[in-house]
């Protein structure tokens, strides 16, 4: 297995055997991360379909690490899956609260991501679900196709690749990922 990282020059190259490794903490934590996704799948409306032909043998999200989870207490992903009301919206923010820390949030479909064609005529509709919850990756469509949804695990495994485990973070806004506040709200 060789990790990703910059390549080991100067006096110690070559004196040690084929089988050490030089590297971070941060890099093997995250590899392991994103190398195991338990999603919470919360499939509400017709894009839950094509998650579950994402799960299936032809699209095979396994081969990603990833194990469906029916427990918020040992899942680290959350993918919501179609429309979401108001009701079901605090349902939502109760289960992604009792996930357990790191945690990451995956909304497919344009009625997660801002509705859908409903919220205009329903009000009922909730108009984006990062309105109850921090989302890290969208994915669009309608409904998306597996196939984007799996793209959409791969930025989310990049991501996670960028993060700092050992090391303090820089405050960020929410959902916005890579976003900082200005310089005069932080004190």
């Amino acid at each position: 297995m060789i990790l990703p990282g910059p390549p080991v020059t100067g006096p110690i190259q070559g004196k040690f055997g084929d089988g050490l490794i030089f590297t971070n903490v941060d890099l093997v934590l995250n590899w392991a991360r994103k190398s195991s996704l338990w999603p919470m799948t919360f499939g509400l409306a017709c894009c839950a379909i094509e998650m579950m032909a994402a799960g299936g043998t032809r699209f095979d999200w396994d081969r990603f690490g990833m194990i469906p989870r029916g427990t918020p207490r040992q899942s680290d992903l959350m993918i919501v899956a179609g429309t979401v009301t108001l009701k079901m919206a605090t349902r939502l923010k109760r289960l992604y609260e009792q996930m357990a820390e790191p945690k990451y949030v995956l909304s497919m479909g344009s009625c997660a991501n801002n509705g859908g064609p409903y919220w205009r005529h329903g009000y009922h509709v909730l108009k984006g679900v990062d309105e109850v919850v921090p989302v890290d990756v969208y994915v669009p469509g309608c409904p998306p196709r597996p196939e984007a949804l799996l793209y959409g695990v791969m930025k989310l495994q990049e991501m996670i690749m960028e993060d700092r485990v050992l090391r303090r973070r820089q405050p960020s806004l929410g959902s916005l990922a890579g976003a900082q506040m200005a310089p005069e709200a932080v004190k």
